[in-house]
């Protein structure tokens, strides 16, 4: 028989041969890069990406908060959770998760869990998510203005079994949303 080894992703570092700025964007930027693969170069492109932050906030009662919120690449006002870019230089990815709760939905918590990190899109992205869980939530001492597509966000409290029903059925589509939802029904 043979010997079962843990199952994990292996990090791997390249000689990375050419590396540039393809298009430099408003939020991030694509980035080209030549890398020696197998003994032969290969190159790609990729969305270069600060990494971000989003929240599964939980009341008392286990019903999640949503916040509805338009997504001009796909053309559709998703249910999603509080979530934002690590773009401000030095900030932890907790505080930075607690910036966004009281920004996007006007709470903070009084409880963190670590609840998951995740690869958003791999092939074409370097963007790495990571997902806290929040609980004790109380309202943030002022309202936050909200601007551009945050400026007519919903927000809802729905119980986590209709929000897993919900993904099961196709209805709803935001991976952070399925990937926060399906990892803390998985740990309950």
């Amino acid at each position: 028989m043979p010997e079962h080894s843990e199952l994990r992703d292996e990090p791997l570092e390249l000689a990375i041969e050419e590396s540039e700025v393809a298009f430099k964007g408003r939020v991030w930027d694509v980035r080209r890069e030549t890398f020696d693969y197998g003994g032969h170069p290969i190159t790609r492109e990729f969305v270069d990406h600060p990494g971000a932050v989003a929240v599964l906030a939980l009341d008392e009662n286990d019903n999640a908060l949503l916040i509805q919120q338009y997504r001009h690449p796909i053309r559709m006002r998703e249910w999603e959770l509080p979530a934002g870019l690590l773009d401000v230089e030095n900030e932890p990815p907790l505080d930075a998760a607690r910036r966004e709760l009281a920004e996007e939905a006007d709470l903070v918590a009084e409880h963190w869990t670590e609840l998951i990190d995740f690869h958003t899109s791999p092939g074409g992205s370097n963007e790495v998510l990571r997902i806290y869980l929040a609980r004790g939530l109380s309202n943030a001492d002022l309202p936050y203005g909200r601007a551009e597509e945050e400026a007519d966000i919903l927000v809802k409290w729905v119980p986590m079994a209709e929000i897993v029903a919900g993904i099961l059925e196709h209805r709803l589509h935001n991976s952070i949303l399925i990937v926060a939802v399906l990892a803390a029904h998985a740990r309950a």
